[in-house]
C-alpha cells in the first residue's frame, strides 16, 4: 500500500514541476518585405533570384501585390515593392523568414544586407546564422534572415498583413503615414520606441492583400486557448490529486473506479488489465510499468487538453498496480505494418498521400492552435494509426516535450527513434517543431518507398544509410523522376502517378533539410499537400490562393 502511494505521490510531483519551456510560436502564412529598388535590379526575374528558397518565389505573386508598379516586368528604379514570404518563428526566438542566397564573386556580408537585400537583413543577423568569416566563397549557401509581424490584437485586430518596411535616408514618421495612407499614431502602437527619422533600420507597416484590401487579424486558436491552458493545467492538477485521494480510501486489492473524460467507470478484472467500459465498447489499451511514470503523465496531459480528429482519442486511464491508458480503437493498426509488414494489401496511392495529409494536420495542430505548443518528437510510421475508412492519427505522446510563448530553443535528452532524429536533434538535443518536420519527411519517404528509415546495406550492422540518404541521391540525379521511379514500393506496380510521387519526394526533402530554418511549417506542408490529395478541387475560404503559391515548396531544390 505505501508502494502505491508513493507511486501516485510521484505522479502529482511530476505533474506539478513538469518541465514547461518557451517558444515563440504565433506564425502567419504571409507577409511583405518592402524591396527597394536599385538600378540594377529592373526585372522581376532579377528581385525573384534571391527569392529562390522562399514558398512564395513567384514572379506571378510578386506582380498581383504590385498592380499599381509593375508595368509587365519592369521595376519602378527608386521606388519600392512589396514581396510576399512566410513568416515563421525563427530559432523560437522571434518571427522572420530565412532565405537561402548563393553567393556571387566578392560578395560580403555588408554588401548582401545593403545592396542584394536592399537592408531587409543586417549584417549581425547574416553573421549570427552563417560560419564564413570576411571572405566569403563564391557559390556558397547563404542564410539570409529577414524579420516580420503577425499583427497585434492589443493594438488593433484591423490588421493581420504587415510589410517589413526598412527605413532610408529621408524617411520621417510623417512621410511613411501618408504613403501607406494610416494614422501616424497607430504605425508607431506597431513599432514602439522606434525613431521612424532614422537613416536605418525596419519598421512593421499594415499592408494590403492582392485585392487592394487590409486582412483583418482574427484570433487564433492559440489566443483564445491561453486562459484556457492555465485553466486546464489546474484541472489536471485537481484530477491527479483526486485519484491519490480516492485511491487512499480503497483497501488494497479492492477493484478501483476513477473518473474519465466521459464519466464512464473503468474496472479491473481479476488483476488481468482488461477493462470494460460500459460492458461494451471496444477500446485499445496501453499498459505500462511504474517506471513509466512520466511518460504515462505526459500522454495524459496531451491528450486530455488537444482534440483533433487526426489525433488518437483518449478514452480514460487507470492506476491500479500497472499505468493503463485507454483508448479508441482504431481498426487497421498502424501505417509501419502496412509499409513494412506482411499479410496487408499495399496501399493504394491516393490513400497514402490521404493518411500523409491527414498526419499532417494532426501535428499542425499540436503545433499551432494549442497553448503550451507541443512538440510529439517520435513521429514514425508506426505511430500513425489507420482507421476503418484508411485515414491517418497521429498516436503515442508519451515523448511529447510542452512548450510555452516567448523563450529560446530548448535543449533536452535525446529520445525518439533513429532515423527519424534530425542532425540538430542527435547531436545537441535542440528540440523546436522542425524536429517534428524532419521526421514527417522521413515518413513521406517510406509512403513512396516501402523502406525502413534506416537500411542495411552489407552484412555488418554498422553498414547501413538512412532512408533520407537514399532519397537525396536520387533526387540529385540529372532526370530526378527516373530515380524516384527505382525507389517507389514495387507493390504499385505502375499504378502511381509519377509526378504525384515526385512532389511528395520533393516535399520530403524539404521536410529534411539539415537547417531546421530551412525547413516548412506542419502549416505550408498541410497547405502543400491539400493541393496533391485534390488537385481539381476549389477551396474555400481563400485557401485556393494558398494551395497555388504554397505549392512551390515542392520544387524546392
Amino acid at each position: 500500500m505505501e508502494l502505491k502511494k508513493g507511486l501516485l505521490f510521484l505522479l502529482l510531483l511530476e505533474c506539478v514541476f513538469c518541465d514547461v519551456e518557451s517558444m515563440c510560436v504565433k506564425e502567419c502564412d504571409v507577409a511583405l518585405a518592402s524591396y527597394y529598388i536599385l538600378p540594377g535590379y529592373l526585372t522581376v526575374e532579377n528581385v525573384t533570384g534571391w527569392l529562390e528558397s522562399s514558398v512564395l518565389s513567384n514572379s506571378d505573386v510578386i506582380k498581383s501585390y504590385n498592380k499599381d508598379k509593375i508595368i509587365k516586368d519592369n521595376l519602378p528604379s527608386f521606388d519600392r515593392i512589396n514581396v510576399p514570404f512566410p513568416c515563421d518563428c525563427i530559432h523560437e526566438e522571434f518571427l522572420g523568414h530565412v532565405f537561402e542566397y548563393s553567393a556571387a564573386a566578392g560578395d560580403t556580408y555588408d554588401s548582401i544586407a545593403k545592396v542584394t537585400y536592399a537592408n531587409l537583413t543586417t549584417v549581425e543577423l547574416l553573421t549570427r546564422f552563417n560560419s564564413y568569416g570576411h571572405d566569403i566563397p563564391q557559390n556558397a549557401k547563404i542564410n539570409v534572415t529577414v524579420k516580420c509581424s503577425c499583427g497585434n490584437s492589443q493594438v488593433s485586430k484591423d490588421y493581420g498583413l504587415f510589410i517589413t518596411y526598412p527605413l532610408r535616408p529621408g524617411n520621417n514618421l510623417h512621410d511613411i503615414a501618408n504613403e501607406v495612407h494610416l494614422d501616424a499614431q497607430l504605425l508607431e502602437k506597431y513599432n514602439p520606441g522606434v525613431n521612424f527619422s532614422k537613416d536605418s533600420g525596419i519598421v512593421f507597416i499594415p499592408g494590403r492583400d492582392q485585392n487592394g484590401d487590409y486582412v483583418p487579424l482574427y484570433p487564433s486558436a492559440k489566443d483564445a486557448a491561453v486562459g484556457v491552458s492555465i485553466a486546464g493545467i489546474c484541472g489536471l492538477l485537481l484530477l491527479v490529486v483526486c485519484i491519490y485521494v480516492k485511491y487512499l480510501q480503497k483497501k488494497e486489492g479492492e477493484e478501483v473506479k476513477l473518473p474519465t473524460e466521459s464519466s464512464m467507470a473503468f474496472s479491473t478484472q481479476d488483476g488481468t488489465g482488461k477493462f470494460l467500459i460500459n460492458g461494451h465498447d471496444k477500446t485499445a489499451i496501453k499498459k505500462m510499468d511504474v517506471q513509466a511514470s512520466t511518460e504515462f503523465l505526459c500522454e495524459l496531459k496531451v491528450l486530455t487538453h488537444v482534440h483533433h480528429l487526426n489525433l488518437v482519442r483518449l478514452i480514460g486511464y487507470c492506476v491500479e498496480g500497472s499505468l493503463f491508458l485507454v483508448y479508441e480503437y482504431i481498426d487497421n493498426g498502424n501505417l509501419g505494418q502496412y509499409l513494412h509488414g506482411t499479410g496487408k494489401d499495399p496501399l493504394p496511392w491516393s490513400s497514402r498521400v490521404q493518411i500523409a495529409l491527414d498526419s499532417a494536420r494532426g501535428l499542425e495542430y499540436i503545433h499551432e492552435h494549442t497553448v503550451p505548443v507541443y512538440i510529439h518528437r517520435d513521429v514514425k510510421s508506426a505511430n500513425i494509426l489507420i482507421d476503418k475508412n484508411f485515414r491517418g492519427k497521429v498516436a503515442d505522446f508519451g515523448l511529447t516535450k510542452l512548450i510555452e510563448v516567448g523563450g529560446s530553443t530548448l535543449h533536452t535528452r535525446l529520445v525518439g527513434t533513429f532515423g527519424y532524429m534530425p542532425p540538430e536533434y542527435a547531436q545537441y538535443g535542440d528540440v523546436s517543431p522542425k524536429v517534428d518536420v524532419y521526421a514527417f519527411g522521413v515518413v513521406l519517404y517510406e509512403l513512396i518507398s516501402a523502406k525502413n528509415a534506416i537500411l542495411r546495406t552489407g552484412e555488418s550492422v554498422a553498414e547501413t544509410k538512412g532512408l533520407v540518404a537514399l532519397f537525396e541521391e536520387a533526387l540529385n540525379q540529372s532526370n530526378p523522376g527516373e530515380g524516384i521511379r527505382k525507389l517507389v514500393d514495387p507493390r504499385l506496380g505502375e499504378n502511381y502517378p509519377i509526378d504525384s510521387v515526385l512532389k511528395i519526394a520533393q516535399l520530403g526533402r524539404a521536410c529534411t533539410r539539415d537547417n531546421p530554418l530551412l525547413r516548412p511549417s506542419m502549416r505550408s506542408i498541410v497547405v502543400a499537400l491539400m493541393t496533391l490529395s485534390s488537385p481539381t478541387e476549389d477551396c474555400e475560404d481563400g485557401a485556393s490562393y494558398e494551395n497555388q503559391t504554397l505549392i512551390n515548396l515542392l520544387s524546392v531544390r
